[in-house]
């Protein structure tokens, strides 16, 4: 996982909007992942309320199972050969609003694996993750120089 450690921060840093976001990498371990959605009023869905908007709650959950997902079929040999990821069905359910100042942390969970593909389920929580803002359930294709896993 050492490659994988200092691969991973690119995931977020790497893709612009959740760069723009301000999204942050935290951890990853075989098959999991977490990151951080730090509270910040260019994420703010609805002014009068000072809630995050979905669409921002979506993106880390997506970014997070994606990561989780390279995490479960990659190894320390074949990492370099990763050509890309691709989301082929991300499912959100919506809880609550996230409360206003608040950091969200998402994390994932890859449960299941293929050749190339990869199954994940996530959770979205500002803090206990038995109230969570949103889960999620998803699913990754992962291709490889060559075509080899």
């Amino acid at each position: 996982m050492e490659k994988m450690w200092a691969m991973a921060p690119a995931f977020v840093e790497g893709v612009p909007h959740g760069k723009a976001l301000g999204i942050k990498f935290v951890s990853v371990d075989r098959g999991k992942a977490t990151m951080a959605l730090p509270y910040s009023a260019k994420i703010i869905g609805d002014p009068a309320t000072r809630v995050i908007h979905g669409g921002a709650i979506t993106t880390v959950l997506d970014q997070v199972s994606g990561l989780a997902a390279v995490a479960a079929i990659v190894t320390e040999e074949n990492i370099l050969a990763m050509t890309g990821v691709a989301t082929l069905d991300l499912s959100i359910d919506y809880m609550r609003p996230a409360k206003p100042g608040e950091t969200v942390i998402a994390t994932a969970h890859c449960y299941k694996t293929t050749h190339h593909i990869a199954f994940v389920r996530a959770i979205a929580h500002d803090g206990d993750d038995n109230d969570p803002v949103a889960t999620s359930q998803a699913t990754f294709m992962i291709s490889h120089a060559g075509g080899k896993p």
